[in-house]
């Protein structure tokens, strides 16, 4: 691909870069349906209830408002649209099927204070996928309330809180968290009431053993780990921490951010982890982003069935399902189930792939990493460029000091051939980091686009530095102050027919 391909391909775009509202395509008189006939409405029956003006919403004719839409739709960038690299994320393609089965009516209709004896498919559903998750990781038991994986966190630091007063030793309040765990990690330790210890990686990127025993005393509730870690990597001393972490009285947390590195092929609950929560919107392919709704279900060892959230699930001895409550519960943690419509769709995935198909998925996606890294590593460092998992780390900051350009920069121009960037400056142990994760759902062609175009990105900054510092040139909004946007975001639109959304 050439630098030329794409802007003769952009120039093109940029004719149709002029969307006008669904406010300005309005014209009086214009309708996308017939109102009823007004002989069959009686204003008395409204009394209290009608505007005393008319709403001001837009005229418009159906072909021009389902245009309206599709042409928003084609401005917006999503998994569906092409490939998503965002490293940790997880961004997968989300069968469609997931949806069919999440449509169905003895599903939708459902109320959940329904009794029991009305909604055994749903309850069936939940009982069973309950136990799938706690046979693909090694773990007692499960619930599926929390809504995300920092809900799940929480979840989980406030069972390992409880298990610790409930025998005695509420005394331990703090929680160990490397310098390489997910952001998330320590703001929910803070809100569970936990100290937080860092603890440092070693060379090879890993948890150092030396460093985390001086972390170890009698105060020690736990560690909080993800493995792989968020460089991709392994942690091979996993069961030497385990080991270390318990004979100190703690217990091991495992944020299952990454278990799309590892599902069917090595469980948390065999490396010693007591209390993990998953991210049902990564690894197993339920919707991500957008605010919600997602799932963050978490799983515990025996030792802390007992303090899961109520109600929890059981089979009666009639054989029906039921729910009930468990005295040493932590409580609630969400309105009913949980996010359930979301909970359909990975038991849809899960049943659709089966324990050799969960498998492939992990071995896809290791494989298209490595892949990726080592094409990759070619012209971007790799700082730990050794076989990794599901993702890996590269690096700009020698790009930087040759060109001037940073890793921003490059993120910002491969909008411009519409491939979504990957994750950036995390994680924070290494410097102008591009974390990127393809997911195994891409095929190899298109890896190798993605190496094309980063490779086109990275041999222009050396003649053109300029060109990527006004990246993007051809997407529909230019580059944006990206502070502002997200702390002062203005999405409305002025009933004056001037957009507010700039």
């Amino acid at each position: 691909m050439t630098t030329e391909n794409i802007e003769t391909r952009a120039e093109l775009q940029n004719l149709h870069q002029e969307f006008p509202t669904v406010f300005e395509k309005s014209k009086a008189g214009r309708s996308c349906l017939k109102p009823p006939d007004d002989s069959l409405f009686d204003p008395s029956e409204m009394t209290g209830m009608l505007r005393e003006s008319p709403a001001q919403l837009p005229e418009i004719s159906e072909v021009d408002l389902v245009r309206h839409f599709i042409g928003l739709s084609n401005r917006n960038f999503g998994v569906d649209n092409g490939l998503y690299p965002l490293g940790s994320c997880t961004m997968k393609y989300n069968p469609k099927i997931n949806d069919v089965t999440s449509n169905l009516p003895g599903f939708t209709d459902l109320h959940p204070y329904q009794d029991a004896e009305d909604c055994q498919g749903s309850l069936q559903l939940m009982f069973e996928l309950e136990r799938m998750l706690s046979k693909i990781f090694g773990m007692a038991a499960f619930t599926l309330q929390p809504a995300a994986g920092a809900h799940g966190e929480f979840t989980g630091l406030l069972i390992i809180k409880k298990y610790l007063a409930s025998i005695g030793q509420g005394n331990r309040n703090e929680m160990i968290i490397p310098d390489s765990a997910h952001g998330t990690n320590p703001a929910s330790a803070v809100m569970a009431g936990f100290k937080t210890v860092e603890t440092k990686s070693n060379e090879r990127g890993l948890v150092d053993l030396k460093a985390l025993k001086t972390h170890l005393s009698e105060k020690t509730a736990g560690i909080m780990m993800t493995n792989p870690n968020t460089l991709g990597l392994f942690e091979e001393d996993v069961l030497n921490i385990a080991e270390l972490v318990h004979n100190a009285g703690g217990q091991l947390y495992y944020d299952g951010a990454n278990a799309n590195a590892i599902a069917e092929i090595a469980r948390p609950g065999d490396m010693g982890f007591d209390v993990l929560h998953l991210n049902l919107h990564k690894t197993f392919s339920t919707p991500h982003g957008g605010g919600g709704p997602g799932a963050g279900p978490v799983g515990v060892k025996k030792h802390l069935v007992q303090f899961l959230p109520n109600p929890r699930i059981v089979v009666r001895e009639d054989g029906l399902f039921d729910r009930t409550d468990n005295p040493d519960s932590i409580g609630r943690m969400k309105m009913f189930y949980g996010n359930f419509l979301v909970l359909v769709r990975a038991y849809t995935y899960i049943r659709m792939l089966g324990a050799s198909g969960v498998r492939r998925m992990s071995e896809i996606a290791v494989l298209n990493a490595n892949y990726l890294r080592t094409k990759i590593s070619k012209f971007l460092d790799v700082p730990y460029n050794r076989t990794c998992m599901h993702e890996f780390v590269a690096s700009g900051e020698n790009f930087a000091k040759e060109t001037g350009c940073h890793t921003l920069d490059i993120a910002k121009t491969l909008l411009d051939y519409r491939v979504h960037p990957p994750t950036i400056y995390f994680p924070l142990i290494v410097k102008e980091a591009i974390m990127v994760e393809p997911t195994e759902t891409e095929n190899r062609e298109t890896l190798d686009h993605f190496v094309e175009v980063l490779k086109t990105i990275v041999e222009r900054a050396k003649i053109d530095p300029d060109w990527l510092h006004g990246a993007p040139h051809f997407t529909p909004v230019r580059r944006l102050d990206d502070v502002l946007a997200a702390r002062q975001p203005n999405v409305k639109y002025s009933s004056h027919n001037t957009p507010m959304c700039e």
